[in-house]
Formats: structure tokens, sequence, C-alpha cells
């Protein structure tokens, strides 16, 4: 088996992401990882949620990872992500911006 920690190790070094931004994101401290680093054995589940900061694909390294991959669900985005919600919100603030424009041309104000 090989040496997860090392492998990963590598991986974000060589991604020159800053371990701390790392850390942060996963609610984890700079100690947890160099601790991780050590590590013959870290989950799967760890090594993905790395992967996808770093976006790095760790199946090359690590065999095992594969199978747990390939039966992840599909990732579900809330509607406010969907691109027709963001449509209408340009929409929108595009018309309130037209109408201050006309107040502005109506009622020119003096500076």
């Amino acid at each position: 088996m090989e040496h997860r920690g090392e492998i990963i190790k590598n991986a974000i070094y060589q991604s020159g992401m800053p371990i701390s931004a790392i850390a942060k994101q996963m609610g984890k401290s700079r100690r947890w990882f160099y601790q991780m680093f050590e590590q013959k054995n870290v989950t799967i589940d760890t090594i993905l949620i790395i992967g996808k900061i770093i976006h790095h694909d760790f199946t090359q390294e690590i065999k095992e990872m594969y199978p747990k991959i390939v039966h992840e669900p599909p990732q579900e985005y809330p509607e406010e992500e969907t691109v027709d919600y963001w449509k209408m919100k340009y929409i929108l603030l595009l018309e309130e911006y037209n109408a201050l424009l006309k107040q502005n041309k109506t009622n020119p104000t003096t500076r």
C-alpha cells in the first residue's frame, strides 16, 4: 500500500496552494495537515476533499479511489446558482438602473 500522506503532501506542494488556505477551507489546522502527512493511511473522503480544493486527481497515485469517484452522486446546486436566477437578477437590476437614469434626466440636480 502506498503512503497516502506523502502522496497528498507532494500534490499540495506541487499545486502551489498554501497549506493554511487549504486548511481554512476544510476547517482544519495547519498542524492537522502536518500530522496527516505522516499517516500512511488517510481516508478516501479526506483525499477527495483535498483533491477538489487543489484541483488534483489522485486516481493515478491511489488506485482505491477510482470506485469511490465513479459512485459519487452528482453535485446539486441551489436554485440561486442557476443560470435563470442570475439572468433574471441581471434584468431586474438593469431595469432599475434605467429607471434611475430616466429619473435623473427629468430631475437634474445641480452640484
